[in-house]
């Protein structure tokens, strides 16, 4: 948000310097992010008044001689086509600085000091300025525009400084609006700020006008999404004069940004800066059908804006029409038929509210952006849009560029524009600050921000303005208190509940850390996602519609659709992270990630969603299968000094072959497999992928669970392999539970080898597992290990028909 110093200054008789100012606004809670000096470069500029001037034969140049204050005059070759004796130019100094041009006069090149010179043989002390030189254009200052020097007013005082004559002494403002703050991102708005700061009065601008007789007969304004447009004001200006705009609305217009046009479309664009509220103009001669309607756009409906670009609507736009068509694409941009031309004679203002989330979608999706979107985007009040409307006609009839007729259409929802009362406990107000703030203070700091406050007892009454849109209880209240009362009041101290501490990680930050080392430690590499996913992510995993997983919680105003929901599971994010490694070139790895899953306890929400800590893997590549992915679970089992079981299952994205829920103390916590290869080709993978999900919250109760000291055996262990051949439907839990079941000595038992091929039949594999053996108090013999052994392939071929392979 830019505010000239100058302008300002219109409504607040200010008294402090731009500096001063700056850390006064910088107090009460708006950023100056840079503050502009608007003549910063140009330096040792002087008028100078030409006392002869006679051309240098043989050349385009002059050789004149200079009064510049100094005593003497100077002499000063100049090759400008304006330049003659008896007027006045800027002149600059040897040592004075100002900008270089191009070529052709216009363009800047950068920053140049002003030495002595010598043109044809002519000594040249300095040199005569024109407009650009001194950075200004034509809508800074009158003649700056012309490729010549700059005239300057007769009555300016020799030797004098040009910056105060030229404007050049002024400064902007560039202020950082927060979002709770629309009400602001005006030269009003920001005054509004000062005045209360300064404890100044706030002078208004001029409203007044006067309504003729004259009546644009059967006009009518209808407005059918009134949920988008609760407010649409039209009035009928007509015997337009168009032409020029006045010197001082143009160079504030300049100081801002905004390049003159002409006094209508210069009109719109003024109120848009002093007050926030966009507005358009219309050429009345070009409205058919004498009426305006507001409305959704047709599916597949065209509109053309003013800069040339046509664009196809849908719904969930909205359009200002006349009687057959769209003359106006609402809050973004007026329509190439219906614009400001040389030849208008009548025109019809628009001064409107529209929803700001409709203008900022419609805006995004349509890739078009203007001042007017990006004001709309943030919000606009409908005070100000009925204040904005009374100071255009205001300003036609200063101007001088038209007649206001009697036809003014208001069609609004009933909002009122009124002040509205709110009441709160000074206790309260006080409370939330932390420091109590007296009422003499409080009365005056709200008196200053225009609440017209009462103090009865502990009771505050104010009146918020209806363009304080922000303020809806004692907490705003307190808000406004302390920034103007000053920050530097509160006293630091403890909250109530709170206690000091000796720092460092909690319980469960440690074993989490300790979980993320783990798996870093066998090759893991952590990954970071959005904890929001798209509905298509719960189609790529093959979810039925009444899975738990899809009752997630959709975002209000998302960014995109792609992340619309909050999400339920961290699998797509997963499957998605593996593919577009591998689309980089990245054929193998193993990634891991810690993230929430936000389970809504009912829909839609009445109380807060469960945020479930959770922890997904994924491996891909060569030498990865489901026993590795299974290892890092193991990994994680390991860290926390628990065990895990596993068990076969299902799950939709997953092979159902290579599918297995794991299990502590009998409780499931999590799901690992292989993906399906339908998943992978949809993803576009080169390789498998595999993915593990495990529920860190129900795992949480084990965090800190101390690993058990276990002496070393007396006696050497004895460690025996084998390879067994089983049904394709036995899993290697089952195998490894009977193994344990069968002999109490048998302390481990790891699986290294899973085959099956063209040596088994096609219902068989081969699984080869390593077993240790830990003897307690003797020794053990070969025979008693044998028994072992013997006892072990008897318990396998009778409960799941296991035998040796051969």
């Amino acid at each position: 948000m830019l505010a000239p110093y100058s302008w300002l200054k219109e409504y607040v008789d200010i008294d402090v310097t731009p500096q001063e100012l700056e850390d006064k606004l910088f107090s009460c809670g708006f950023e100056v992010e840079e503050l502009i000096e608007v003549g910063k470069d140009v330096t040792n500029v002087v008028v100078g008044y030409v006392e002869s001037c006679e051309p240098i034969e043989g050349t385009h140049l002059s050789l004149c001689k200079v009064d510049a204050g100094t005593g003497e005059l100077l002499q000063i070759c100049c090759g400008a086509d304006n330049v003659c004796a008896g007027k006045k130019f800027p002149v600059a100094k040897i040592g004075a600085t100002v900008y270089a041009t191009a070529k052709d006069h216009k363009t800047i090149e950068g920053v140049a000091t002003i030495g002595q010179g010598k043109l044809r043989g002519y000594d040249s002390y300095g040199m005569l300025c024109s407009g650009t030189e001194l950075g200004l254009n034509e809508d800074l200052y009158p003649g700056a525009g012309y490729n010549g020097l700059l005239v300057l007013p007769e009555d300016a005082e020799i030797g004098a400084d040009v910056k105060p004559i030229l404007g050049m002494d002024d400064w902007i403002f560039d202020i950082s609006i927060t979002a709770n703050r629309p009400d602001c991102q005006s030269i009003l708005g920001i005054a509004r700020e000062v005045a209360a700061v300064l404890g100044k009065e706030l002078k208004m601008p001029s409203l007044d006008y006067t309504e003729t007789e004259v009546k644009k007969e059967g006009f009518t304004v209808t407005v059918d999404a009134p949920d988008i447009c609760p407010r649409y004001i039209g009035h009928y200006v007509y015997d337009v004069k168009m032409g020029e705009s006045p010197a001082w609305m143009k160079r504030r217009l300049a100081l801002v940004g905004i390049g003159s046009i002409s006094n209508m479309v210069d009109i719109t664009n003024y109120i848009l800066k002093e007050l926030g509220q966009p507005m358009h103009a219309f050429d009345g001669h070009f409205l058919e059908g004498n009426a305006i309607n507001v409305r959704r756009a047709a599916e597949g409906e065209k509109i053309v804006t003013l800069d040339e670009k046509e664009f196809t609507l849908n719904p969930n736009n909205l359009v200002i029409c006349d009687g057959n068509r769209p003359v106006a694409l609402a809050g973004i941009m007026g329509g190439l038929n219906s614009e400001i031309r040389d030849t208008t004679t009548d025109v019809l203002f628009e001064s409107a509210k529209f929803a700001r989330d409709n203008i900022r979608k419609s805006s995004r999706a349509l890739g078009q952006s203007s001042d007017s979107s990006q004001v709309y985007a943030k919000g606009v009040n409908e005070y100000t849009t009925v204040m904005a409307m009374k100071r255009a006609l205001h300003l036609v009839e200063e101007l001088g560029c038209g007649k206001v007729s009697s036809t003014h259409v208001d069609v609004n929802t009933g909002n009122s524009v009124e002040p509205t009362e709110m009441k709160a406990s000074v206790k309260r107000v006080n409370g939330v600050i932390g420091i109590t703030v007296p009422d003499e203070e409080i009365i005056r700091i709200l008196t200053n921000l225009n609440f017209q406050p009462v103090l009865n007892g502990d009771e505050l009454t104010i009146q918020v303005p209806a363009y304080r849109e922000d303020m809806e209880s004692y907490p705003d209240i307190a808000e406004e208190l302390i920034r103007m009362y000053g920050y530097d009041h509160v006293v630091p101290t403890f909250m109530p509940t709170a206690e000091v501490t000796l720092g460092g990680l909690n319980q469960r930050q440690k074993s989490e850390l300790k979980v993320k080392k783990a798996l870093a430690a066998a090759g893991a590499y952590e990954g970071i996602h959005y904890s929001f996913f798209s509905p298509a992510d719960l189609d790529l995993i093959k979810l039925p519609a009444d899975a738990p997983e899809r009752h997630a919680i959709r975002l209000i105003n998302p960014i995109t659709e792609d992340l619309s929901l909050m999400r339920t599971t961290l699998v797509p994010q997963m499957l998605q992270a593996i593919a577009r490694n591998q689309k980089r070139g990245t054929i193998a790895g193993r990634i891991f990630e810690f993230g929430k899953a936000f389970i809504a306890k009912e829909l839609p929400l009445t109380d807060y969603p469960d945020e479930r800590e959770t922890l997904c893997i994924g491996v891909f590549g060569e030498g990865e299968d489901f026993f590795s992915l299974k290892g890092l679970c193991e990994t994680v089992a390991d860290a926390l000094n628990i065990t895990f079981r596993y068990a076969t299952a299902n799950r939709t994205y997953l092979h159902p072959y290579q599918t297995a829920e794991i299990f502590c103390d009998g409780e499931c916590v999590g799901v690992l497999g292989k993906a399906l290869y339908e998943i992978c080709d949809e993803l576009d993978m080169r390789v498998p992928a595999y993915v593990a999900q495990i529920d860190m919250r129900l795992l949480s109760k084990y965090y800190g669970k101390l690993e058990m000291y276990q002496p070393l055996p007396k006696f050497d262990i004895e460690k025996r392999d084998f390879a067994f051949v089983c049904d394709r439907s036995v899993t290697c839990q089952e195998i490894e539970d009977t193994i344990y079941a069968s002999c109490r000595y048998v302390t481990d038992v790891k699986l290294f080898d899973v085959y099956e091929g063209a040596q088994l039949a096609k219902d068989k594999k081969s699984m080869a597992f390593n077993v240790v053996f830990t003897p307690a108090d003797t020794e053990f013999k070969a025979a008693t290990v044998d028994g072992f052994v013997n006892d072990i392939l008897t318990a396998l071929k009778e409960q799941q028909n296991v035998t040796l392979r051969a």
